[in-house]
């Protein structure tokens, strides 16, 4: 079965036959881990310019990110400032930020377990960033008062009001001292926050969540029970980060008729892991429509990308590119090694999410159209 995904030819407000109706209808995207580690860090310094320049990295994807209503991505390093620093502690150039900006994401999370790398300091920088570029984020404050005014975070689109709520398992066991606040994962806390959402007349509440076991496709016991709780409660959709590799997805059908979305994890959206899995991982697609008040999630969906790093000019370059584009093109690689790899990355991908995915189908680019297709 074969149908055209609604991202290129949506039409995002329409009367219907009657002339007395009107539908609204957002989409929504989401990538996996904005990473910096340190081959990142050198491959986007221009020494020509003597400043960095992460444009080129989203050159292959950002019709995709810029396409979707609203976009929204893990920003997993600081922007603590110099000296710049991958893993463990890491720090990247504010210009990531900027190119994320530019790409098309509309929304930046900044909870996981890097959050505190650079301390409260870092914590702070990251959000006067942020916000000096006027990139909306949520999952970390300056104080206590900002979390309380500023969370969740409500965004508005196509007459649709979101609510986002983000959290992080941990802070890789650093402490961080008041005022600064990062949100952690309490069930207690999230469902107070759910219900605060609630209150603000969301029509959906999404919780991006870095929760699970790193490189393990299959979420834990821990996730599952999160999972339930959040959604007994509330929560409308659920995005999982931190394993760095995909596990499924599901998007079951309610008695309410309104598909609950859930990734337990969404890979890896650009880095410098390289391992088996982890060099790639999935854009999630959503299509949400609401009509005389009603909310419905009409489409759940994800577009396999994987990070192409080719030697350019004695330099390796990063680029995230969209899979199902390049799968049978194998001479835009450098080699046959490059392209091999990411068919790898393509075929382990579809064995997973084909066997235990449920209501998420994969979409593929064909004849400047994405199809949605079942496997």
């Amino acid at each position: 079965m074969k149908r055209l995904f609604l991202l290129v030819i949506l039409v995002l407000s329409f009367h219907s036959l009657s002339g007395q109706e009107q539908d609204t209808t957002v989409t929504m995207l989401f990538a996996g881990d904005i990473m910096g580690h340190d081959g990142q860090i050198a491959s986007a310094w221009d020494e020509s310019s003597n400043s960095y320049d992460y444009d080129r990295v989203f050159r292959y994807i950002t019709p995709l990110i810029s396409s979707a209503d609203i976009a929204i991505g893990n920003l997993e390093v600081t922007l603590a400032g110099p000296p710049y620093k991958g893993y463990p502690a890491f720090s990247s150039p504010d210009e990531l930020a900027a190119a994320c900006q530019k790409a098309g994401f509309d929304v930046l999370m900044t909870a996981n377990n890097h959050s505190a790398d650079k301390g409260p300091r870092g914590i702070r920088r990251t959000i006067d960033v942020l916000d000096s570029i006027g990139m909306p984020h949520t999952g970390t404050w300056k104080n206590s008062a900002e979390m309380d005014s500023l969370s969740p975070l409500i965004v508005e689109k196509n007459g649709l009001r979101l609510a986002f709520l983000n959290y992080t398992y941990g802070t890789n066991g650093i402490i961080v001292p008041p005022p600064s606040k990062v949100a952690y994962i309490d069930t207690s806390l999230i469902v107070k926050d759910i219900r605060k959402a609630g209150s603000k007349n969301s029509d959906l509440i999404v919780v991006f969540i870095h929760w699970g076991i790193e490189y393990d496709s299959i979420p834990s016991a821990v996730q599952k029970r999160t999972a339930e709780s959040l959604f007994r409660n509330g929560a409308d959709i659920i995005i999982g980060s931190h394993p760095h590799v995909l596990q499924p997805m599901e998007a079951v059908t309610t008695t309410d008729g309104l598909k609950k979305p859930l990734v337990w994890s969404i890979g890896n959206f650009v880095s410098n892991q390289r391992k088996r899995r982890s060099d790639g991982g999935a854009v999630v697609m959503l299509s949400i429509t609401k009509k005389n008040n009603t909310i419905t999630i009409d489409d759940a969906g994800y577009i396999l990308t994987w990070v192409y790093v080719p030697n350019e000019n004695g330099k390796r370059q990063f680029y995230v590119l969209p899979c199902s584009e390049y799968e049978d093109n194998p001479s835009f690689f450098q080699n046959s090694y490059n392209y091999q790899s990411m068919m790898v990355f393509i075929n382990d991908s579809r064995r997973l999410m084909g066997r235990m995915n449920r209501g998420f189908n994969e979409y593929i680019k064909t004849d400047q159209q994405w199809i949605e297709v079942e496997r």
